[in-house]
This record gives C-alpha cells, structure tokens and sequence, in this order.
C-alpha cells in the first residue's frame, strides 16, 4: 500500500514539474523559471482541489528527499574557486543577518503578544532555512502543532514573494552577479526558493546564492543547540533536553563533498551536463510538493498578529541584508 501512495505522490508532482516546464516554454510565461512555476502550481492544486491524502507520501517524499538529493547534485556545478567568490565578506553577512533577524523576530514576537514558541519558530524559519528549521526548531521548542503548521505557511508563503520579487530587482538597485547572489543566499528562507530566484539572474548569481544559502543552513545545528539551552530553563516536569535530538544537516557535508570531487576534475564533461539538467526536473519536483504542502488558511485560523511578525521579519531580513550587501558590495 505504502509503494502505491508512494507513487501516487511522485506523479502528481512529476506531473506538475512537467506542466511547469512546458509553460516555461509559451510566449510570456519564459520569464519564469520552471522551478517558480512548479511552486505556484502547487499552491494553486493545494488551494483549490487540494492534495488527495492517497498522495501525502510522496508529496513528502519529493520535498525532503528529493529536494536533499538534488542540492547535493548542485555540487557539480560549483567548484572550491567559487567558494572563494564568495570570501569573507559574503560569509560575514550571512552570520550577521542570521543572529540579527533571529534576535528583532523574538522581540518583536514579545512586543506583539506572540508566544514565546510561535516566535521562535518563526525566527528560525526565517533566519536559517524555512520550513526544514522550523520543523527541526520545534524539537527542543516543543510547540503545538498549529504552531508549526503556521510557521511552516508563513515562511513559505514570504519566502514564495522574495522569490518572485528578488529577479526584478537586479537591475532596478544596481547589483553585481555576485551581490545579488549572496543577497539571495543570505535572505530568502527556502534553499529551493533561493535556487529559483538567483538563477533567474544567471549562472553567478545561482551558484552563489547556493553556497551562500548552504552556509547559512550549516548554522542550522548551532542555532537549535541554542534554542534547545534557552528552552530547558523553561522545561517542566522534570524533561530532559539531549544533544541527539540536535539535527545535523548532512546533505549539506555530501554536498561539499561533492563540490571537491567536481573541482579536481573528475567528472566528463558530456556526463556533468547531462546531469546538471536532469537536476533541474528534480528541483523543480521539489518545488512543486513545497506548493501542495502550502495551506493559505492556515494563515487566517491563528489570527494576524503572528501574520505581522512574519511580515515584518521577512521585511527585517530582506532590508537588513540589502544593507549589508551594499556596504561590502560598492
């Protein structure tokens, strides 16, 4: 039974991501990439029809292993001289953006009423990376499910906007490849939604943003051994808090590991490109589950303050990164 709802899922986000990728081909939709068109599918299908339960399974299973498996494979298409690109300057602002979106998110959850919890799962969902942070947060957290489930819409859905936004803008405020690729990296909240919208400003631009976004989700063990020290001061009843509930993001390691691989080398060249292009399909699989996991009335059920402390984080970032980009970047 479970192959069966396993494979049900797959086509339906196969499917999507093939529909996307036609669209992509008609007079007008060109400007978007496959990969933002897969998403807004999703959202559309989870939104109106909704997505059949038969498919649960594999809609999960595209969004966390697919996804995992397809940024391991973005390896291929950086190299250590790359990662140099990027340079101190680009790993600072990602490090600083991080701790100061995390610490203006809980405050301002306090000054709104927010709880505690919702607040910190939003803050890491938006300064780390999205829905994976948010569900990895709530471990030492220890949140309801209703707030997860509103964290994970609304990093989603402002991460979604970013990504939409983000590739208009080059142009209009005057960056570089490269400064608009670590501004990607640094502020949008999904890896997959960073991949979609640096790319659209060009090869650069994605394979930064990659490097810069992963960097930011290697901070993601840290930042939950934190949150998990802060929250058992808080732990009644005698809990215990244990150092191996702390995620560690090894898709990340692979994909490094493949990052060296590629820069000795090794790979022909004909095989890498073919690959590389295949790759585009199973991100844009991924994409596509991240809109069916994507319920825009989870938004309305838990009223709108936690809605403003969204916003206005997602604002935070987005600014407060613009800012530093332009400091280290003229």
């Amino acid at each position: 039974l479970w192959i069966q709802q396993l494979a049900a899922g797959l086509l339906l986000t196969s499917g999507i991501a093939l529909l996307a990728t036609f669209l992509h081909t008609l007079p007008g939709l060109g400007l978007f990439s496959p990969l933002i068109l897969a998403i807004l599918l999703g959202i559309l299908v989870r939104n109106t029809v909704g997505t059949p339960q038969i498919c649960q399974l594999g809609v999960t299973f595209s969004l966390k292993r697919i996804l995992k498996f397809a940024i391991i494979l973005l390896g291929l298409q950086l190299s250590l001289q790359q990662v140099v690109e990027v340079g101190p300057a680009g790993l600072s602002i990602v490090a600083v953006t991080l701790l100061g979106t995390f610490v203006f998110t809980c405050w301002l959850g306090k000054q709104l009423g927010v709880s505690r919890k919702l607040s910190q799962l939003i803050a890491a969902g938006t300064s780390i990376c999205g829905a994976s942070a948010v569900i990895a947060a709530n471990v030492v957290v220890d949140g309801h499910d209703e707030d997860v489930a509103y964290a994970v819409a609304m990093v989603t859905v402002f991460g979604t906007a970013s990504m939409l936004l983000y590739p208009i803008l080059p142009g209009l405020i005057h960056l570089s490849p490269q400064a608009f690729g670590i501004w990607c990296g640094a502020s949008i909240h999904e890896v997959a939604q960073v991949i979609a919208a640096a790319f659209q400003d060009g090869a650069v631009s994605g394979q930064i943003a990659t490097i810069s976004k992963l960097s930011r989700v290697m901070l993601l063990a840290p930042m939950v051994l934190t949150l998990g020290v802060v929250s058992a001061r808080s732990v009644k009843h005698g809990q215990k808090f244990s150092l191996r509930q702390i995620p560690i993001p090894w898709f990340v390691l692979y994909f490094v590991a493949i990052i060296l691989v590629n820069s000795l080398n090794f790979f022909p060249a004909d095989a890498k490109a073919a690959v590389i292009q295949a790759n585009q399909f199973l991100l844009a699989i991924s994409l596509a589950a991240m809109g069916l996991e994507t319920d825009l009335a989870k938004m309305r059920q838990a009223g709108l303050k936690p809605l403003y402390l969204g916003a206005a984080s997602w604002a935070f970032i987005s600014i407060f990164s613009l800012g530093l980009v332009e400091v280290f970047y003229r």
